[in-house]
């Protein structure tokens, strides 16, 4: 595991021996050729943000809009990674992890429970993974893979129709009330009416990637989190990442939870990783605690903390790493995860009425992505305030991470945050276009 006393970079990232994600020395980026393209990299390397073809002021310029919108009580605190063409042009930690007076600062290795954001990072990454392998097939049926869910209405659900929001489930129930661990919920779930016919809308619900999750562990034959740790934040020396990270041991897993016992018995008063984790809502009803190291989610946390909607712990340069394969066509430092094809079409728009690609979301509307970025990104949002958005077009990503629930999820002031992070960035590119999609759509 990596000290929890990380080095932050400044905004200019002009330290030459700054710390890069992997825990490696971060080479500076070596001069473009003459020809105008930059030398391929397997690794992302620190880069000013004129090397990649943006303005010299972007450090700047984020600087102050991220300052500003916590000036405004968007969050304590937040995290930003930016890079371009395998270059990682801003990379800083901003406010503190908590309001309380002495908190840590925030840093690019403080951990920030990501919410939905595991839905992509996590789930939609393993389930794409066990595609490529033949062990699983997005038209078949959910029962065919998990037999619990057998009741009528939902004998016909397919994958698919999971992964992109269109199997009937409602947007959110407080399954947490009534059950603890996986036969429960699944046995919950079941029993539970559909809200619409599979097939005929999309609403966006919790409960299609909790199954997908689920399906993951069956067909990988171990938890979730030992598969990610195993297939994807190992390979790529993602150090911050992973479930209950109060209770990491070796490779940051946590040990397994005891069947039917929720997140909290991991919790540690004494863990010294509670300095490095920003904290997230204040709980009056579910765990009578101001949530710390433990997931906010309720019905993940009744799960026991590793769940396939939600309970992923990182940091942004963690996430850096993660968003620079996926631009990479599923390859970083030399180890492939996926292939480019599996990626291109994972993350495409599925549906011509709704943003849903395949367990990824895409911009529309009023989007966290903001005005520019191209109509071929894909990203996520996560409620804590937990954001990643990637443009394969214009070769960027931004990473925003928030914790805008503490103390209260009634707080909302992150979402011009995040339009206007991103939409700084994209403007801030000079050798393409700038165009505003928002307004065509």
């Amino acid at each position: 595991m990596r000290p929890a006393a990380a080095v932050v970079l400044a905004a200019c990232l002009c330290a030459a021996c700054a710390p890069a994600p992997g825990g490696a020395p971060a080479p500076r980026s070596p001069a473009p050729r003459t020809d105008g393209r930059l030398p391929a990299t397997s690794t992302l390397v620190v880069a000013d943000p004129t090397t990649v073809g943006m303005s010299a002021d972007l450090g700047a310029r984020l600087d102050s809009i991220v300052e500003a919108g916590l000036a405004a009580g968007a969050a304590p605190g937040a995290a930003l990674a930016v890079g371009r063409w395998g270059r990682l042009v801003h990379l800083r930690g901003y406010g503190r992890t908590d309001w309380a007076s002495g908190s840590p600062a925030v840093t690019d290795s403080t951990l920030f429970d990501m919410a939905s954001v595991t839905k992509v990072v996590a789930t939609t990454t393993a389930a794409m993974i066990l595609e490529e392998e033949g062990k699983l097939d997005l038209d078949r049926t959910v029962r065919s893979y998990l037999p619990e869910l057998n009741a009528p209405d939902k004998a016909n659900i397919t994958v698919r129709q999971i992964l992109e929001h269109r199997a009937g489930f409602e947007a959110f129930a407080p399954v947490w009330r009534e059950a603890r661990g996986r036969a429960a919920f699944l046995r919950a779930i079941n029993q539970h009416p559909l809200a619409y016919p599979p097939g005929d809308s999309t609403i966006y619900s919790d409960w299609d990637l909790v199954l997908t999750g689920l399906i993951v562990e069956r067909l990988a034959g171990e938890p979730e989190d030992v598969f990610l740790q195993r297939r994807v934040w190992g390979p790529l020396g993602m150090k911050d990442t992973g479930f209950n990270p109060l209770a990491w041991g070796p490779d940051h897993l946590a040990p397994p939870t005891p069947a039917d016992t929720d997140c909290t018995v991991t919790y540690r008063a004494d863990s010294p990783m509670l300095k490095r984790i920003a904290p997230t809502e204040v709980d009056t009803v579910y765990r009578h605690r101001h949530v710390h190291g433990i997931v906010h989610d309720e019905n993940a946390c009744a799960l026991g903390g590793v769940a396939g909607h939600a309970g992923l712990f990182s940091s942004a340069r963690d996430l850096a790493v993660f968003a620079a394969m996926m631009l990479n066509g599923g390859e970083y430092g030399g180890t492939r995860l996926l292939r480019p094809t599996t990626i291109a079409r994972w993350t495409a728009r599925q549906n011509p009425d709704a943003s849903r690609a395949i367990g990824w979301d895409t911009p529309s509307g009023n989007s966290s992505a903001g005005r520019y970025f191209s109509p071929r990104s894909f990203g996520h949002t996560g409620f804590t305030g937990t954001s990643i958005w990637i443009d394969p077009e214009r070769g960027v990503f931004v990473i925003l991470l928030t914790n805008r629930v503490n103390p209260t999820r009634s707080n909302m002031r992150h979402e011009a945050l995040r339009r206007a992070v991103a939409d700084a960035v994209q403007a801030s590119i000079l050798d393409a276009p700038l165009i505003d999609w928002q307004a065509r759509r």
